[in-house]
């Protein structure tokens, strides 16, 4: 009978080590990362041209692949009050399918009320496990009809069977770019990345994409829309990230050309880490970014209100004012030729763990 039983058990380590090894292969195999300088199309292109010395608006907003409600958590997110108690969050997926519909369209009312000319949009999933297979691009792209727009992706996973009760699963997931003028080219450039065992799997395939719109009577105007790393400790990722950034932003100021970047910077970009009530203690994963890291001749766009309004909310437990932790992450930076002012808007976290933020900016003549 012993050995029976020793049989049986040995037969079930065989048969998980087997299992564990062929998930590994499955996910070896399914593993690669884009190219860089891939070049991207534009879908309902406008003829309209930007020109100078005309204000325009310009948004940007990580939806958060339509999982944040204000009661949600993220599996890989941690965190610590200021008691001691540490803190980590739950979820690999959005709540349900009718939670994933609904903060997706409210997402999308928030950037159709804009009246911006110009739209920067992180974290849509166009096939995902996580958003129970809601096609988000798809969404967009038909409530925002009346703009070009470019979806260029930075997400793209084999089904990753983790956190085990809730798996986070096979995720195609990307960035979007909306535009109400002509766009003359698109090109996706490849940030690096971490390619540890573990992270190459979990991270996004990070990377920011550069559009060039003709200026009328000259020059262009360059968007760079960027998610820069989250989870890296250290920060050793972040910085040759940076670097990369910085090496565009340089050439193309050097070609005389209007520059604006913006996004998701995964950085504070305000001088803001301590600047919100909170019940916690600030997250190791808070790093600062001010304009003596940018590229000669380059700022950030403070906002008017950043002493009031936080762009994005920790995600280790659900969002309350005054106790989870915030920050500004989010928002724009530009060129010595153009002239600008930003808001951050408090939409109070409803739809996503970030809220958006916009910008007005002219392209100034004779600079």
């Amino acid at each position: 009978m012993g050995r029976k039983i020793g049989k049986f058990l040995f037969g079930i380590v065989l048969l998980l080590f087997a299992t564990a090894a062929g998930y590994v292969i499955y996910m070896q195999t399914q593993y690669y990362r884009i190219e860089d300088f891939t070049e991207i199309e534009t879908a309902n292109p406008k003829q309209e041209q930007v020109k100078k010395e005309t204000p325009y608006r310009i948004l940007t907003y990580n939806i958060g692949f339509g999982a944040y409600s204000p009661e949600y958590t993220f599996f890989m997110d941690t965190g610590e009050m200021k008691d001691g108690t540490k803190t980590v969050g739950e979820h690999a997926r959005a709540l349900s399918k009718e939670e994933e519909i609904h903060n997706t369209k409210g997402s999308l009312a928030i950037l159709k009320n804009a009246e911006a000319d110009f739209l920067f949009v992180q974290e849509v999933d166009e096939k995902a496990t996580r958003s129970y297979q809601v096609n988000q691009r798809e969404l967009l792209e038909n409530g925002l009809s009346d703009f070009a727009s470019v979806f260029v992706k930075n997400f793209h996973s084999a089904y990753l069977f983790y956190p085990f009760l809730e798996p986070h699963g096979s995720v195609e997931a990307g960035m979007m770019l909306f535009s109400k003028y002509q766009i003359s080219e698109n090109v996706r450039r490849q940030f690096p990345v971490s390619d540890a065992f573990i992270t190459k799997f979990t991270d996004l395939d990070r990377c920011f994409l550069v559009t060039r719109l003709p200026v009328q009577g000259g020059r262009e105007l360059v968007l760079i829309q960027v998610h820069l790393s989250a989870y890296d400790e250290g920060g050793k990722i972040r910085a040759k990230q940076l670097a990369l950034l910085n090496e565009v932003l340089q050439e193309e100021r050097e070609k005389g050309n209007y520059v604006i970047a913006g996004g998701d910077f995964n950085h504070d970009i305000a001088q803001s880490k301590d600047s919100f009530p909170s019940g916690q203690k600030t997250p190791a994963w808070v790093y600062q970014l001010t304009d003596e890291d940018l590229a000669e001749g380059f700022r950030f766009v403070k906002a008017e209100n950043a002493d009031e309004a936080p762009t994005c909310r920790g995600a280790d437990i659900p969002y309350e004012k005054g106790v989870t932790y915030t920050v500004i992450v989010d928002g724009f930076l530009v060129s010595d030729n153009v002239e600008a002012k930003a808001r951050n808007r408090e939409e109070g976290f409803l739809y996503s763990d970030h809220n958006p933020v916009e910008m007005e900016f002219v392209l100034l003549e004779g600079k």
